[in-house]
């Protein structure tokens, strides 16, 4: 079964798809975009922790 790793990150409005690329490019997968507790938006990804295996 693959084990899995989390990240989430605010998303800043003008620098939206240069914080997607970013966490794309090592490795992270967007699984959702919410509404923060404050009003901005907060990302959250998930990739394979390496090397794991159950």
């Amino acid at each position: 079964m693959t084990q899995w790793e989390y990240l989430t990150t605010p998303l800043m409005i003008h620098t939206t798809q240069a914080i997607l690329n970013n966490w794309g490019s090592e490795g992270w997968e967007l699984v959702q975009v919410v509404t923060g507790p404050e009003g901005g938006l907060v990302a959250y990804f998930k990739r394979p922790i390496a090397g794991v295996t159950a």
